[in-house]
């Protein structure tokens, strides 16, 4: 999402920012459409499942999907489209007119999504930002971190990888795509696996997050979706949504299970993931 929306937005000024309604999962900033009105978008960044829009006026937007929050980009030129200004639609919450054209629309039919303003200098600060653990792209995360913050721990590894405070970002299906090519089970209590089993897992996690945005990518490039919605990842998984089908592991046996952990859906191999 980040990807996508940088060529539209960093170092564009936002002409206008109407709100149709006063809050989505929570209420939004006071007088946020005045002060974000003339802005410029110095840089967009990200900061675990948060979008940082970096403003030239010393705040920063934080904006969070939620679960049924959706991006629209229409006006400008992506991949090989370009989108014309749909009519707007119920659900249209919030909505920024973008210096060259583009325009940004906030859909969220469920309202769990989230947008704050907040000083830059203090963004580390927020209560948003300020618990959540190292990024699992960056620098800060490796064998020695991943092994000490886990030692120990009774909780299932699955549950402890979906901590925040353990590791920013990481998702239910990304995590379980993650376990099964570590041959982790998830439900192997975190404080109970091998310091070497656990290593296995920072390249794992790594390459999943990697070749997921690298499919969310193309699908922005070629940009098939025809309302111009900024691309979902178009990954073929190795478990997540393949129960009972066999596992993809070369020379497994094994069938895909699916088991619920903490109200969400599990998806691993009993056979090559111990």
């Amino acid at each position: 999402m980040r990807r996508g929306l940088a060529p539209v937005l960093e170092g564009r000024t936002i002409f206008a920012a109407r709100l149709n309604r006063p809050d989505l999962r929570w209420p939004l900033p006071e007088r946020m459409a005045e002060r974000l009105t003339g802005a410029r978008v110095l840089r967009l960044g990200r900061r675990s499942k948060y979008l940082l829009a970096e403003l030239s006026t010393g705040e920063t937007l934080i904006v969070h999907l939620g679960m049924s929050g959706r991006i629209l980009v229409s006006g400008v030129a992506l991949g090989h489209f370009v989108h014309d200004h749909p009519a707007p639609q119920k659900h249209d919450h919030v909505v920024f007119e973008i210096e060259g054209g583009a325009r940004i629309t906030f859909n969220d039919p469920r309202r769990f999504g989230a947008m704050d303003l907040t000083a830059t200098d203090a963004l580390d600060r927020h209560r948003l930002l300020a618990g959540l653990g190292p990024e699992p792209l960056g620098n800060g995360f490796h064998e020695l971190y991943l092994t000490g913050r886990l030692g120990g721990r009774q909780t299932p590894i699955k549950a402890a990888l979906l901590d925040q405070r353990v590791v920013a970002g990481l998702g239910n299906i990304y995590v379980c795509e993650a376990l099964h090519r570590a041959g982790i089970s998830p439900l192997r209590q975190a404080g109970r696996i091998a310091a070497a089993r656990l290593a296995t897992l920072v390249p794992a996690i790594r390459t999943v997050l990697t070749e997921a945005i690298e499919a969310g990518g193309s699908s922005l490039r070629d940009y098939r979706q025809a309302d111009g919605e900024l691309g979902y990842f178009q990954h073929n998984f190795r478990v997540y949504g393949r129960e009972g089908k066999p596992c993809p592991t070369p020379g497994c046996p094994g069938t895909i299970r699916r088991v619920v952990q903490s109200g969400r859906s599990t998806f691993y191999c009993p056979q090559c993931q111990r």
